[in-house]
């Protein structure tokens, strides 16, 4: 079975709790269960995880590199000026694996400050503003471009 990582970005650890009118109700533990769902119905192995420290995501980009492991990525306030975790997201893309970022809200219905994502320009596609459903259309994007 194919594997896919779902890895989630600072903050998105309080899903449920904060800032409910943007992000929603459904908890961290939530989307664990259906993005697994999800992954079972679409024949993927998905893995979530949450992280509020830069260089363990950064870390398990290379992970997923090494064990040519697909990628769902939130990056959350790291969109918008981590490099570093841009240079990790790119290893993946250009070794050939699929990296699809999502956001749960529209970055670009937001703060100006939240119009740009460093992750973009390298990732294969970004699904945005769909709340839990982002994750679900990821993972069938990632499926579909799989199947060819």
């Amino acid at each position: 079975m194919t594997q896919v990582l779902v890895l989630n970005g600072p903050n998105l650890g309080r899903l449920g709790v904060r800032e409910p009118e943007i992000y929603g109700h459904a908890s961290m533990a939530d989307l664990e269960r259906a993005a697994a769902g999800w992954g079972s119905e679409l024949s993927l192995d998905v893995a979530v995880r949450q992280t509020d420290d830069e260089s363990e995501l950064v870390g398990w980009l290379h992970g997923a590199v090494d064990a040519r492991a697909h990628v769902v990525l939130n990056p959350a306030a790291f969109t918008h000026y981590s490099y570093a975790l841009r240079d990790a997201a790119a290893q993946v893309t250009s070794s050939g694996l699929l990296l699809v970022e999502v956001h749960l809200s529209n970055p670009a219905a937001r703060e100006s400050f939240r119009h740009y994502s460093v992750v973009a320009g390298i990732a294969t596609g970004t699904v945005a503003g769909f709340g839990f459903d982002s994750y679900r259309l990821a993972l069938g994007a990632i499926a579909r471009k799989l199947r060819g």
